[in-house]
């Protein structure tokens, strides 16, 4: 028996509960429910920790310092923060590839573009959140090579992080660059959280001004920052 007919008559194989939740819709829309809002914390969380600027070099340092010494001794200098920082990377590549395929698999159920006002619409959206999220997944590698590795930054000091935002945000073109993130940013929160709250079985107009309110928190919040080194509140 050859080997291409041995495969032809091999039963298939029996995918786990995991690989089942994973293959449906539901299954994916599930994940990308549950890590964009896991993002959405941490967004939130980051923010707040960078308004931290407006208090002055010391208050912005030492909160990097002890972002690095959590759990000690019990745990090792840094291992927290690797921890999240990995837990993040998962995050974000299963929600990008929940959404990729979730894309394909409408494409191909809906050969049939919408008409009139549903295309208009739902063109926007689709684009928003496609576009959006495209642009936000170029951006944090760039951000992580400018204010985290430094290699983008034209004077990184390690460890002195309010001296790293002040050389950043001096540039006009890395502002350009932020602010534009930003603002994907947050029309990618606007419907992205009520999109993983009606996922999760929670609609209703309150859960859209909620996620209004949200987007416009951590947009606002994060652009505070560039805003208060070009005007000198952060100097």
């Amino acid at each position: 028996m050859s080997t291409e007919l041995a495969a032809r008559q091999a039963p298939p194989r029996k995918r786990t509960s995991v690989g089942r939740f994973w293959a449906s819709t539901i299954g994916k829309k599930t994940v990308m429910a549950v890590t964009g809002l896991a993002l959405v914390a941490f967004l939130f969380a980051h923010m707040l920790g960078n308004l931290k600027v407006f208090l002055g070099p010391a208050a912005l340092n030492e909160y990097a310092a002890w972002l690095r010494t959590i759990g000690e001794p019990a745990v090792p200098y840094g291992v927290f923060l690797w921890i999240m920082r990995v837990g993040l990377i998962v995050a974000v590549v299963l929600h990008i590839t929940a959404a990729a395929q979730l894309s394909i698999r409408d494409r191909r159920a809906r050969p049939v573009r919408y008409v009139h006002g549903q295309r208009a619409r739902a063109g926007f959206v689709t684009s928003t959140m496609r576009w959006g999220g495209a642009t936000l997944a170029v951006y944090v590698v760039w951000h992580i090579l400018d204010l985290t590795v430094g290699v983008a930054n034209r004077d990184f000091v390690d460890g002195d992080p309010y001296h790293n935002i002040q050389a950043d945000f001096g540039v006009w073109w890395v502002n350009v660059i932020y602010i534009v993130a930003l603002l994907m940013l947050g029309l990618h929160l606007n419907h992205g959280f009520w999109s993983a709250a009606r996922t999760l079985g929670v609609a209703g107009n309150a859960v859209r001004t909620v996620g209004t309110v949200v987007a416009v928190v951590i947009t606002g919040g994060f652009l505070a920052v560039p805003i208060g080194v070009m005007t000198g509140l952060v100097a």
